[in-house]
């Protein structure tokens, strides 16, 4: 059976079937309410028609956890610099080259995407403002993922010259130590 059969039907079959209850919608893709909702569906659903060189990044990565409900639009990828990556601009994903070291991604079924403790680096390295909700994406992700504040520093330790890097641990201390 094809990871989604349903995608080749119709649309109006296939919101027909959503009304009776027979699919729900996981993102953007409709599956049987039999196939349960889990990090490795999310993955695929993520990976979706994408190149096997992406990397589900940042906060499509938190989604595909279980950290935030609703993927984002634009969905966020990286590519490892080894990967020969060439951007396709379609405004529905953002790449971003970046550095992999092995334990950043993991393998969920045949899609990849970063581990909850890169992901939470990451959302905690890049944007200007760190509010609640980010932080709250940040304590799920430590949830899933298993780690603590020193497990997030002695990962940045590994790394030299990381833009970010004690904003970063600062906002994961924080994040951490209000749950």
């Amino acid at each position: 059976m094809p990871p989604f059969p349903f995608v080749e039907l119709p649309y109006p079959e296939r919101q027909a079937m959503r009304l009776d209850g027979e699919l729900y919608a996981v993102g953007e893709v409709l599956v049987p309410v039999g196939v349960p909702d889990t990090p490795e569906l999310r993955a695929g659903v993520a990976l979706r028609g994408r190149s096997s060189r992406l990397i589900a990044a940042r906060r499509t990565a938190a989604w595909v956890w279980g950290a935030v409900s609703t993927p984002p639009r634009p969905a966020e990828f990286i590519a490892d610099l080894d990967a020969r990556w060439r951007s396709i601009a379609d405004g529905t994903s953002a790449v971003v080259e970046s550095v992999v070291r092995p334990g950043d991604a993991v393998r969920l079924g045949g899609a990849r995407v970063t581990s909850p403790l890169r992901t939470a680096l990451d959302l905690a390295r890049f944007p200007e403002v760190f509010g609640r909700d980010d932080a709250e994406i940040v304590r799920r992700l430590a949830e899933v993922g298993g780690f603590d504040a020193e497990a997030a520093s002695r990962a940045l330790d590994r790394t030299r010259n990381l833009a970010g890097k004690h904003r970063a641990l600062d906002r994961i201390r924080d994040a951490l130590s209000r749950s």
